[in-house]
């Protein structure tokens, strides 16, 4: 884990974070995505986030190509929900059980503590025992489950609410 560094994303990373969602969109449920998305969309979502405030964008770089991202994005487009942001957290394809999914969060949640934010939430795609121990083990809580509230391959998906106090 030493040869990866985290740092923010860049706009130069939007080919390798579409490789690495599209992955998940094709082949999984845990995006309820059901087409990939493209290289443009990907920037114009980089373009979102900035250096400071309550939206970032935090990339595992290793040999100078982004092999995962955590991110906070804004929760609700109602006012009253300003003070609550969505976490996600992807990584690609063999990255998982290492450490770095952990290494991201820290960093994004250090990047945002002094934020006017009072609530994180992650929205989990189930069954996913990787992201549920991730979430938990960062602070997270269960709050409640919809259950088939998505359909993709055919069939129905439960999506589990997590939820972490800030500030």
């Amino acid at each position: 884990m030493t040869d990866i560094a985290i740092r923010r994303a860049e706009l130069s990373d939007a080919k390798a974070l579409l490789a690495i969602y599209n992955h998940y969109v094709v082949e999984t449920h845990i995006s309820f995505d059901l087409a990939p998305r493209t290289l443009e969309h990907r920037r114009d979502w980089l373009k979102g986030f900035s250096e400071t405030g309550c939206y970032q964008c935090f990339v595992a770089d290793r040999d100078g190509r982004a092999i995962g991202w955590a991110s906070s994005s804004r929760f609700k487009d109602r006012a009253a929900y300003d003070t609550s942001v969505e976490t996600s957290i992807y990584l690609s394809p063999g990255e998982n059980g290492k450490g770095l999914g952990r290494r991201l969060y820290q960093t994004l949640f250090e990047a945002i503590s002094g934020q006017d934010i009072h609530r994180c939430y992650g929205v989990i795609g189930l069954p996913n025992e990787a992201s549920v121990g991730l979430h938990v083990a960062m602070g997270f809580r269960h709050i409640g489950t919809q259950t088939e509230v998505g359909r993709k391959f055919g069939r129905y998906w439960d999506v589990g609410w997590y939820e972490k106090a800030l500030g």
